[in-house]
């Protein structure tokens, strides 16, 4: 629908896909969350298994549009239309998730980080559906950091970082970063994931990592922001998280 209204596409016959129940709904299982295709991101935002298990995702989806589109839109249509600089994308890049799709041929799994291969464009063929999302659990000494700007509440990132740290005292044991609305898709910071992991937050120089974690984006000029603020805000907003995070493990 959002690219109807952009006028960026003009099927021929659209599917109404409300009516497959087995498509929406929320559970957890031994290895994760999972999160039907058709669950409106307002239940999601409100789910107890998500406020529980997977925090990122309430706190990513009070930054989706606004509570009216909330209440209409879907965790899969979201992610299937790979907006750049859209919450949901980059959080289930960062959080490592895989994208179920199905068609007449069988099922397959993506990972969310092989899934976009373009402004709107992902790897799903046309005769594909996207039927869930599969978000890998976290465990409970995670620490999450979403840092989002815009010009307005509800309106798409000019910068957004994602980050992810699971920390054993302070060492990073394991970790998830993404960008988004700095480049044509959600990007992942894997170089500063590499970097960090196994390492003490102590030892991290943060305007070093913050320009290793940057030198993966794409970041374009544009009405709303040039490709300079975008880096100069992202740098910031980095740095920025992980000193304050550094110091609250040693408080």
């Amino acid at each position: 629908m959002p690219l109807l209204a952009l006028r960026m596409a003009s099927p021929a016959v659209l599917i109404d896909i409300n009516p497959a129940g087995d498509m929406a709904g929320i559970t957890r299982g031994d290895h994760g969350v999972s999160i039907g295709a058709c669950t409106r991101q307002a239940d999601a935002m409100r789910h107890p298994t998500l406020a529980a298990h997977m925090p990122l995702l309430p706190q990513a989806l009070a930054h989706v549009g606004h509570y009216q589109t909330r209440a209409r839109g879907t965790i899969g249509g979201s992610i299937a239309l790979g907006e750049p600089a859209a919450e949901m994308p980059a959080s289930a890049v960062a959080l490592g998730a895989t994208i179920e799709l199905r068609s007449l041929r069988g099922t397959r799994m993506v990972p969310a980080r092989e899934f976009y291969i373009g402004p709107y464009m992902t790897v799903r063929a046309d005769d594909e559906v996207l039927i869930a999302v599969h978000y890998p659990e976290w465990s409970e000494s995670t620490h999450v950091v979403f840092h989002e700007v815009a010009r307005r509440a509800g309106d798409f990132a000019l910068v957004g970082l994602i980050m992810l740290l699971d920390l054993q005292a302070d060492i990073v044991v394991r970790a998830g970063i993404a960008w988004f609305g700095m480049g044509p898709t959600p990007i992942a910071a894997a170089a500063a994931e590499q970097a960090l992991t196994g390492r003490s937050l102590r030892e991290i120089a943060y305007a070093d990592f913050a320009q290793l974690a940057l030198s993966e984006t794409e970041p374009a000029d544009d009405l709303h922001a040039s490709a300079r603020y975008r880096r100069t805000v992202g740098a910031r907003i980095l740095e920025r998280n992980l000193r304050t995070l550094a110091k609250e493990i040693e408080a």
